[in-house]
């Protein structure tokens, strides 16, 4: 893809909320090298950073240099927040999350290219080095007091209760000092990210031209907000995390398989990397039958492709398969426990003639009583393995267990129990 056609595909995506002028011809004429930081307040990036890791992505399929910064500096002091400042890190804690990060980052970026092959930097190897008053005088000078109050990160905590720190105040003074030492050594001259950060940005573009004399530049996408106006990347379970250790590949598909209509065909165009014309025909399968969700499950698809391979895609979706089908007697141990991984569970030693339903019921709370256990599976309202019990009187030995070893109660629609038979 040429620099041109980046450009107009980046808009075409809703990957463009503002860029500098001559951005455009700037990407048409050659390759550009590009930078994008990510902050090492954990140890996996989300969902929020897979949308600026798509833009590196994006930048180095169409022929670009891209460099990822994982800021062991900056993260040390933290972009200001909109409401309070941020907890400050340890080096200790800082190394560790950047070792989290990196892999990640090396599924989406090719670091072998012989041509145009990405990069990690830690702007600790110049952040850390300064001193105070060098700092002051090399790239404090440059800003007055006044220019940084209108950037709308600073100015939104100075109207807040708690202020700001000044720690937090010279924030985009060591962003720009980032920008300057990309600049210097690897001629980087494009800075991207999400809006908010465009204040940052900009001040890394006057910090090069002041001393450098050199035009640089800087290109934003709009932050995501889903259509009923939450924050991206946020359920009800918390964080999804792009570690499957914190958020489990199944969990991530259907994060995204649960997408709403409203904002599937946009999550297509950002979060993989589709071409117009099969977008386009998920569009219109979704305008004409949503009821299908065949966009969600090609969205899911990629995207969890993208994160986690080809594996666990196949994983996930045979166990959906577990979670939606008539009965899950067959399913394996692992893809059952892998969907209800949130659902309570009890060990039980199961007598040789088994256990009464009724018993297990109340045994593992999932009612008050036996004899609640007995109105609710006269009623209709018990389910083993996902298919309703219909005798009262019914008897569990581990010849009905899913693998020997496991059953799956269900109470009414929602409200399941694992129990986990003891050897």
């Amino acid at each position: 893809m040429a620099g041109a056609d980046l450009y107009e595909d980046l808009t075409w995506r809703g990957m463009m909320s503002e860029a500098t002028d001559g951005l455009r011809d700037a990407l048409a004429a050659s390759p550009v090298t590009a930078y994008i930081g990510f902050d090492p307040t954990a140890d996996s990036l989300h969902v929020g950073s897979l949308l600026t890791m798509m833009g590196l992505a994006r930048l180095q399929r169409s022929g670009h240099v891209p460099i990822a910064i994982v800021g062991g500096g900056t993260g040390m002091i933290g972009d200001p927040k909109p409401t309070q400042e941020r907890p400050l890190l340890s080096r200790e804690d800082i190394e560790r999350n950047i070792a989290g990060i990196r892999p990640q980052l090396a599924r989406l970026l090719d670091f072998d290219s012989t041509t145009n092959a990405a990069r990690i930097v830690n702007n600790a190897d110049w952040l850390a080095s300064f001193d105070l008053l060098g700092f002051l005088r090399d790239t404090g000078k440059y800003f007055t007091v006044n220019y940084l109050l209108q950037k709308e990160a600073v100015s939104r905590r100075l109207e807040s209760e708690e202020g700001i720190s000044f720690t937090e105040f010279s924030y985009p003074l060591l962003q720009a000092r980032d920008y300057l030492e990309l600049f210097d050594r690897f001629n980087c001259t494009l800075q991207m990210g999400g809006s908010d950060q465009w204040g940052n940005i900009t001040a890394g573009i006057e910090l090069v031209r002041k001393l450098r004399g050199k035009r640089v530049h800087g290109l934003v996408w709009p932050l995501m907000t889903t259509a009923t106006g939450t924050k991206f990347g946020k359920t009800e379970a918390g964080t999804v995390w792009l570690d499957a250790a914190r958020t489990s590949p199944f969990r991530f598909y259907q994060f995204w398989l649960n997408t709403d209509d409203r904002d599937v065909v946009r999550y297509l165009k950002i979060f993989t990397f589709m071409g117009r014309d099969e977008i386009d025909a998920l569009a219109t399968a979704a305008a004409e039958h949503p009821e299908r969700r065949e966009a969600q499950r090609e969205l899911a698809r990629a995207v969890t492709r993208l994160v986690h391979g080809d594996e666990h895609v196949e994983r996930a979706e045979r166990a959906a398969q577990v979670l939606f089908g008539d009965s899950i007697g067959e399913a394996s141990v692992e893809d059952v426990l892998m969907v209800f991984e949130d659902a309570p569970s009890t060990e039980l030693a199961l007598p040789a003639d088994g256990m009464a339903l009724a018993e297990m019921l109340a045994t593992v709370k999932l009612v008050s009583s036996k004899s609640e256990a007995m109105r609710l599976l006269k009623s209709g309202g018990v389910y083993v393995n996902n298919v309703r019990a219909i005798d009262d009187r019914a008897r569990l030995t581990t010849a009905d267990a899913i693998g020997g070893t496991l059953f799956v109660l269900r109470k009414g629609r929602k409200e399941h129990h694992i129990v986990r038979l003891r050897k």
